[in-house]
Order: structure tokens, then sequence, then C-alpha cells
């Protein structure tokens, strides 16, 4: 294992983690953004205004991008378990 190598397979597990976590966090920043420009319209300063339509948006975006997440990590999986031949060497 040369140090290219293993730079190349911590760049690429890096890239498929915020690849999938991407759905969850755009979610979260614009529900995040259309409550706070609610909140500072209205006045209204309560916490869970902010907090629960966030974990409800995330939930069903999670629910939503699931199967995509899925497909993802099993591919990554997949290629890591073949080509641990060729890792070895």
């Amino acid at each position: 294992m040369t140090p290219e190598f293993i730079i190349g397979f911590a760049r690429q597990s890096i890239e498929l983690t915020l690849m999938i976590s991407l759905p969850m966090l755009g979610v979260g920043l614009v529900v995040g953004l259309v409550v706070s420009i609610f909140q500072a319209a209205t006045q209204i300063q309560e916490m869970t205004l902010s907090f629960i339509p966030k974990i409800i948006s995330i939930f069903l975006a999670l629910l939503l991008a699931f199967p995509w997440i899925m497909d993802k990590i099993i591919t990554y999986t997949r290629d890591i378990f073949l080509n641990i031949p060729t890792y070895i060497r």
C-alpha cells in the first residue's frame, strides 16, 4: 500500500460521506432558513418553532433519500470487498 493509495482511499470515503449526508443537510438548511425568516417577520422567538420543523423535515428527507443512500453505500462496500486482493499487493 502506497501513501497515494491511502490518500485516495480516504478521499473517496470522505466524498461518499459528504455525498450521502447532503440531502439531509440541504433540507435542514432550507427549513432552518425559512423558519428563521418566519420568526424574524413575526417576532416569535420560540425555540421549539425552529427545532421541531427541522427534525421532521430531516427525517422525511432521510426516508426519501434512503434507497439512494443505501445504493451508494452498498456499491462502495462491494467495490472494497471485490478489490481486497489488489489492495493487499
